[in-house]
């Protein structure tokens, strides 16, 4: 168990204080993330059932107004269902640009060791290569990640909001 702890300690320094950056953010992203599966799985089904029952137990669904209530309800589940997505997204946008940002201050440092030694130390400037790519990967990785999960729950919140729509039906007087 020690000797993952060291790993992880080495690839950390290894790819800089950017590395750091980009591992708290992927941290809280994925927080997120599974914050709103949390609550599309448990809390959403509860509300959702409550609010279904609440219009059923009404005697009068034809109205203006009782059309106007039902399209609250949707309203008001469908932007808690939504939440923290729009987060969840700007998180993943940030992901590949703090990884580019990795990418600069790493080249920085190999410049700078050209610079003293005149190009000719390779050892000293494939620590920079590493501070380069370490952090544009782990970026990327994050990204990726966090797009499939920001997708996956799109999806399911739209699919919530359809199941909810059908679930209250309006009751439509003919002629």
């Amino acid at each position: 168990m020690l000797e993952l702890f060291e790993a992880i300690r080495d690839f950390t320094e290894t790819g800089g204080g950017v590395l750091k950056a980009i591992g708290v953010l992927i941290f809280v992203m994925w927080l997120l993330i599974l914050e709103r599966v949390m609550y599309i799985q448990i809390t959403h089904k509860k509300l959702k059932s409550e609010i279904v029952e609440r219009w059923m137990l009404r005697k009068e669904r034809s109205s203006w107004n009782a059309e106007q209530i039902r399209q609250a309800y949707i309203s008001r589940l469908t932007m808690q269902l939504t939440g923290t997505i729009p987060i969840i997204q700007a998180l993943v946008a940030l992901c590949p640009l703090l990884g580019l940002m990795g990418t600069v201050t790493g080249m920085i440092e190999v410049f700078d060791v050209m610079a003293i030694s005149g190009g000719g130390n390779a050892r000293s400037m494939a620590s920079g290569v590493s501070k380069a790519t370490i952090p544009t990967m782990a970026g990327m990785v994050g990204a990726l990640s966090g797009v499939f999960a920001s997708a996956w729950l799109m999806r399911s919140s739209k699919a919530e909001r359809t199941h909810l729509e059908e679930a209250l039906p309006l009751d439509r007087q003919l002629g």
